[in-house]
């Protein structure tokens, strides 16, 4: 019978007679190479798969935006003079960040026009429309966010 003992892990033995456990210096090598390929084939659909969300928030974000102003033109009978004033008329809590411009500070209020006609000409024309304050384009299908 043999009195060796079955190794787990292949051993080198030094000229001290010392077994010791560890990887070689190719196995490391080998194995940061599959992980730097992996991360490589990852990082393009990581990179497109945070804009395609950025942009989803956006198109909510609008969505939302515009009808609230709808909402309170309907309750009040004109258009909010700003966002701001759906804010203090509890239509919502806060404005939004846009996710384009990661501020809540550069949305694009598009006032309606006043009419000559109109008897309260001196009123300040309502926001009835909001747009991105972004000037990128988005990289999925080339159209400016501002223009959502």
């Amino acid at each position: 019978m043999s009195t060796r003992k079955a190794r787990l892990w292949p051993s080198t033995e030094r000229a001290t007679g010392i077994g010791e456990r560890g990887f070689t210096l190719i196995e490391l090598i080998i194995v940061l190479s599959i992980i730097g390929l992996l991360v490589g084939l990852g990082l393009p659909n990581y990179k497109s798969a945070t804009v395609k969300a950025r942009e989803a928030v956006l198109k909510e974000n609008l969505f939302i935006l515009r009808k609230l102003i709808d909402l309170y033109a309907q309750d009040k009978g004109k258009y909010p003079a700003s966002l701001e004033t759906l804010v203090q008329d509890s239509y919502i809590r806060a404005i939004p960040v846009d996710p384009m411009t990661r501020q809540s500070t550069t949305w694009v209020e598009v006032r309606e026009l006043p009419s000559p006609e109109d008897p309260m000409i001196n009123e300040v024309p309502g926001v009835f429309d909001v747009k991105s304050g972004s000037e990128d384009k988005s990289p999925l299908d080339g159209s400016p966010y501002n223009t959502w």
